[in-house]
């Protein structure tokens, strides 16, 4: 079994800055140096992955996209600011992943056909989002945790890769986060949080769990190899405000020292391909040729 490697391109600093300081500004180089070791890594033991990679991070740092798409790693979107779903309309949805895969295919000068909302923010209530995907061109999503969870999570969703077929004649590839079931609840595995937080045996054992069904998905963010806990401006906060910030902070940071080892016994122990490679496979397509929308279909035909 070949499972997904899929790294989420996105810089804590500047992200945390917005959502829990109140400070906007742009991303910072962290991400740039970040990214590049895992390029190091996933080159010494020869895996090729697919980056998530927001509009943002694009935009200011276009020479680290090539370097991605030169070391034969796929590209998709993961938005433009990191602004989950259900906090956008439709048509700022659409927006931002259509802006962040035109800055993308730019810089690169292929199509771009993914595409992973930010903190798996496609759920019941943003099923919409995708419609909208499918509407603007992109081949397969892989957004939907089928869980049922405090932050995010679709429950009851199908686990395994497959054709959604949506309203208005559209349709898209949706590809699951993985899932691993114990004493009968569906429970997230394979990356995250729970690659940082559990010990390396646990992520190894859901990644042999899910492989006898499905090819896994591994995914992770480039920061979570990095150990900086430079201090925290908290002059904008309350006094409440800067310890839950302050606590958030140091939750994040846990266990960061032991997420390149566990990724080098991940990667020496299975197989692993881009995400566009185990959606061919897995459905028997060409995401070339698959089109999402009656319109597409259109285009695709001429």
């Amino acid at each position: 079994m070949i499972h997904a490697l899929t790294i989420d391109v996105e810089d804590y600093h500047n992200i945390f800055a917005r959502d829990r300081l109140k400070r906007e500004g742009p991303p910072t180089d962290a991400v740039v140096r970040n990214t590049q070791r895992l390029l190091s890594l996933f080159d010494e033991f020869g895996a090729r992955g697919t980056f998530f990679v927001l509009g943002e991070v694009a935009r200011d740092y276009p020479k680290l996209i090539r370097e991605i798409a030169s070391a034969g790693h796929e590209l998709g979107i993961h938005g433009f600011y990191h602004r989950q779903v259900f906090k956008l309309t439709p048509e700022d949805f659409r927006r931002e992943v259509c802006d962040a895969r035109t800055i993308v295919e730019d810089i690169v000068g292929v199509p771009v056909h993914g595409h992973r909302a930010p903190a798996f923010s496609i759920m019941p209530a943003t099923r919409w989002g995708l419609e909208v995907l499918a509407d603007a061109g992109f081949r397969y999503d892989s957004s939907v945790f089928p869980i049922s969870g405090r932050r995010y999570g679709w429950p009851d969703f199908r686990s395994d890769i497959h054709i959604m077929e949506l309203p208005g004649g559209r349709r898209i590839v949706e590809a699951p986060l993985s899932t691993v079931s114990v004493l009968g609840r569906r429970l997230p595995a394979c990356g995250g949080g729970y690659l940082r937080h559990f010990p390396g045996g646990v992520t190894r054992w859901a990644m042999r769990k899910v492989g006898h069904e499905r090819p896994a998905i591994l995914y992770m963010h480039p920061y979570e190899i990095e150990q900086d806990d430079a201090p925290l401006d908290l002059a904008r906060l309350s006094p409440a405000e800067a310890r839950a910030v302050t606590r958030f902070h140091r939750l994040q940071l846990r266990n960061r020292r032991t997420v390149e080892p566990k990724l080098r016994a991940l990667l020496a122990e299975f197989r692993f391909a881009p995400m566009r490679d185990i959606v061919e496979s897995a459905l028997g397509i060409r995401l070339a040729d698959f089109a999402g929308s009656e319109s597409n279909l259109r285009r695709s035909a001429v």
